[in-house]
C-alpha cells in the first residue's frame, strides 16, 4: 500500500479514535498547504518560493530562469513571488543561510 493511500486511512483512524468528525480532521490544515506549499510552486501565471521555517531563518535559493542566467536570492520566512511562470523554471534551497 502506498503512502498516498495509507495516509488518509491513518488520519481517519486517528480522528475516529479521538472522536473527531473525519472530514474536519482530514481537512483542518489542507487548504493552506495546498494553496502555499513549501518550496517552489507555480500558479497558472506566477512562480513562487515559500520558505517554511519555525526559526525565522533567511536562506539562499537558486532561481532557474528560461533564456536568461540563473540567479541566487536571499529569502526570509514566507511566500516570495519570483516572476512569471512562463519565465521561471524552478527554484531550490542551496544549503546556506544569508
Amino acid at each position: 500500500m502506498s503512502l498516498r493511500r495509507s495516509l488518509p486511512a491513518l488520519v481517519g483512524a486517528v480522528a475516529l479514535t479521538l472522536g473527531l468528525p473525519v472530514a474536519a480532521a482530514a481537512s483542518a490544515h489542507a487548504p493552506a498547504a495546498v494553496m502555499n506549499p513549501c518550496g517552489f510552486y507555480e500558479t497558472g501565471s506566477d512562480a513562487f518560493y515559500n520558505h517554511c521555517t519555525s526559526d525565522g531563518s533567511n536562506v539562499v535559493i537558486q532561481v532557474r530562469v528560461a533564456l536568461a542566467p540563473d540567479y541566487e536570492r536571499c529569502v526570509g520566512p514566507g511566500n516570495h513571488w519570483l516572476g512569471s511562470a512562463s519565465k521561471i523554471q524552478g527554484a531550490h534551497y542551496v544549503g546556506r543561510t544569508c
